[in-house]
C-alpha cells in the first residue's frame, strides 16, 4: 500500500471518530473544514436538517488572499564583514517567525465565514476539523473564525 493511501485512510478514520460526537444543529451548526494541497473550503452545516447554511473557500471570486508581509527593513549595519554577519544573526533571532502564505490565507478565510454566519444570525458553532490535525491551516481557520466573532 502506498504512503498517500495510508495517510488518507488514517484521516478518514479520524474523521469518523470525530463525527460520532460532533453534530451541528440550527443553533450551533457544524463548521467543517477541508484542505487540499492548494485550497481551503469551509462550510457551516445544520445536520438536523442536512442543509449548508454558509460556505466560503479560497476559490471564491470575492475572496482576496492577504498581502504578503513587508520585508524587514535594513538598518545601518556596523562596519566590518564579521560584524555584519553577527548583526544579521541577532536580527534574525529577534524577529518572530512569519506565518506562511497558506496559514495567513486560512485565517482570512475564517474571518470571511464568520462574517457570513453573523449576517445570518449565527454566533456559536461546533468546529469539525474533518480528520485533519489541528495545526497549521486548520488551526488558522479556527483562529480567524474566532477573531471574526464566532464562539466555539
Amino acid at each position: 500500500m502506498s504512503i498517500s493511501v495510508d495517510r488518507q485512510e488514517k484521516r478518514v478514520a479520524r474523521k469518523v471518530r470525530v463525527r460520532r460526537k460532533v453534530r451541528g444543529t440550527s443553533e450551533r451548526p457544524r463548521l467543517c473544514v477541508f484542505r487540499s494541497s492548494r485550497h481551503l473550503y469551509v462550510q457551516a452545516i445544520d445536520d438536523s436538517v442536512g442543509v449548508t447554511l454558509a460556505q466560503a473557500s479560497t476559490r471564491d471570486a470575492e475572496f482576496t488572499p492577504p498581502a504578503p508581509p513587508a520585508p524587514p527593513k535594513a538598518d545601518a549595519a556596523p562596519e566590518g564583514e564579521g560584524d555584519k554577519k553577527k548583526a544579521k544573526k541577532k536580527d534574525a533571532a529577534k524577529a518572530a517567525p512569519a506565518m506562511g502564505r497558506k496559514v495567513r490565507t486560512g485565517e482570512a478565510l475564517g474571518e470571511v465565514i464568520a462574517k457570513r454566519l453573523k449576517d445570518k444570525g449565527v454566533t456559536r458553532v461546533v468546529f469539525d476539523r474533518n480528520g485533519f490535525l489541528y495545526h497549521g491551516r486548520v488551526r488558522a481557520v479556527a483562529d480567524g473564525a474566532r477573531k471574526g466573532g464566532l464562539e466555539f
